[in-house]
């Protein structure tokens, strides 16, 4: 059976509404997952909901495409952690990696991991856009920066978790971090597929049918 704390509880359409935050919260502390995962507008609110659980609050950062410059990154995380995020999502300038900028990636995460400090920081990597080199080098980056976890996708590019990238992802950075699987899981089948192959957080929207599925 799939532990509820494994579970980052997602609500991160563009058109979501305060009720629907609301209820996600609510389902979260009753199910006590270990986080919500919100866009930056709704940090504050989540935060007052979930005040006095266990429940954290996750934000996102350069959400989805990773490409703002590292100063707007840094402005937005600032933003969340005085709004009350527990733990910052970000996503990496995958074109920067690409190009081979790995001093560009490295510093940036750098940067947001000294904002948090003991506040976790997961790095999104969007494996569906790299090569297995570039993964490698991805996590590698994350690594050496002091970042909490490595995750593997937004779920809004092309693709999303895979077990395959999950176990690639588990065997560069070893032990010593987290390795967050989020996009298309929808099943508990694929959940637990994800944590065999060495996740120890999951981020999805179908938190509560998984859950009842497992």
């Amino acid at each position: 059976m799939l532990e509820t704390k494994m579970f980052d509880h997602t609500l991160l359409k563009p058109d979501a509404t305060r009720e629907q935050i609301k209820r996600l919260c609510e389902e979260a502390m009753q199910y006590q997952f270990a986080c919500v995962c919100v866009n930056g507008f709704y940090t504050s609110y989540a935060a007052e909901l979930l005040k006095g659980s266990d429940v954290k609050v996750c934000t996102v950062v350069g959400f989805p495409l990773g490409m703002t410059p590292s100063s707007v990154k840094l402005a937005e995380t600032e933003a969340a952690l005085s709004d009350g995020a527990d733990e910052i999502d970000m996503v990496i300038n995958v074109g920067a990696l690409k190009d081979g900028e790995d001093a560009l990636v490295s510093e940036e995460i750098g940067a947001l991991k000294a904002l948090c400090g003991e506040r976790v920081l997961k790095v999104i990597i969007e494996t569906c856009l790299l090569s297995e080199e570039e993964k490698i080098r991805a996590c590698r980056l994350a690594k050496r920066a002091g970042a909490d976890f490595v995750k593997t996708s937004t779920g809004f590019s092309h693709g999303g978790a895979d077990a395959r990238d999950v176990a690639l992802m588990r065997s560069v950075v070893g032990d010593t971090m987290g390795v967050k699987a989020s996009g298309g899981i929808h099943t508990a089948r694929e959940a637990e597929e994800m944590v065999k192959a060495g996740a120890t957080r999951l981020g999805t929207s179908a938190t509560l049918a998984i859950v009842k599925q497992s």
